[in-house]
């Protein structure tokens, strides 16, 4: 039966389900519908992979206290955190994905790694 390839729209033969001519078009066509399509949600994604780089890179026991300029100096942009967590004692953690913070009195920020009751 002839079908026509969905990427590069080339006639071709095969079974009655099949939608590319080769692995190499069913790959490019696949990859093309996975990536983002917006460079803005590419950039945020990036800085929350980083922010979450640097939070786990300062914090290898899964609870640790730095001053906040080692987390400026790394990069790292407050402005951006996937969600926030309110203790009952009104204390607010923000995380990047697993890793979160909260600040501190003293200029410092706790890090914390998200635990599964969290």
């Amino acid at each position: 039966m002839k079908r026509k390839c969905l990427e590069c729209g080339e006639i071709f033969d095969g079974r009655s389900d099949k939608k590319f001519c080769t692995d190499q078009c069913r790959n490019t066509y696949n990859n093309s519908l996975k990536k983002d399509s917006n460079n803005q949600i590419r950039w945020i994604n990036n800085i929350l992979r980083k922010n979450r780089r640097i939070l786990e890179s300062l914090n290898p026991h899964g609870k640790s206290k730095v001053q906040k300029q080692v987390l400026l100096d790394k990069g790292f942009n407050f402005d951006y955190l996937t969600n926030i967590y309110e203790t009952k004692k009104g204390g607010v953690y923000k995380f990047c994905y697993d890793q979160g913070y909260i600040d501190l009195e003293d200029n410092s920020i706790a890090i914390v790694t998200r635990k599964e009751y969290v």
